[in-house]
């Protein structure tokens, strides 16, 4: 029989389906001040803005990690493999983009392909979520999302702090 932790756990990853982490990252990055927040976390702490948007879609639907399940390393492995290096190439061409329209076609191109990274992502990161047994109800106890954020990535600059806060604020439960 599953300890009460564990059926808890299990009940609330069943409602991770009806809401789909993709739908999820659309609707929260466009919220005031998420963009800028997770942008900010992204440049200056490494935190890789899918993965942190995967563990406020937890948050908000009460789980935590109880510790990292194995396949998010290879989840890890595709982000620095494919997504980053289509950021870093975007990012590149930005000041070439606005003198010539065939480099900001090029620019807008990769652009797309990071955006599909970024979505297969995210699915990767729900079925993750779906199938993992890492997962455990949030309690009474546990840490705000934002000193959750602050522990996993050592964030410790104030404006860290702060974009972490605004994550939290902007999170509405479900």
């Amino acid at each position: 029989m599953k300890n009460d932790s564990t059926a808890t756990a299990t009940a609330l990853r069943a409602g991770l389906a009806t809401d789909p982490l993709w739908d999820f990252a659309l609707d929260f990055y466009a919220r005031p001040g998420v963009e800028a927040a997770c942008l900010l976390l992204q440049d200056e702490a490494g935190v890789d803005v899918c993965e942190l948007l995967w563990r406020c879609w937890l948050h908000r639907h009460g789980l935590a990690l109880a510790q990292e399940p194995a396949g998010l390393a290879a989840i890890r492995c595709w982000q620095e493999e494919v997504t980053q290096p289509l950021r870093t190439l975007r990012r590149h061409l930005r000041a070439q983009a606005a003198y010539s329209a065939g480099v900001a076609e090029v620019r807008q191109q990769i652009q797309q392909a990071e955006l599909a990274a970024e979505r297969e992502t995210l699915e990767r990161l729900q079925h993750l979520a779906e199938q993992a047994e890492e997962l455990a109800p949030l309690s009474v106890a546990a840490p705000s999302l934002e000193i959750s954020l602050a522990s996993r990535w050592k964030l410790q600059k104030k404006a860290q702090l702060l974009a972490a806060q605004t994550l939290e604020y902007r999170l509405d439960p479900l």
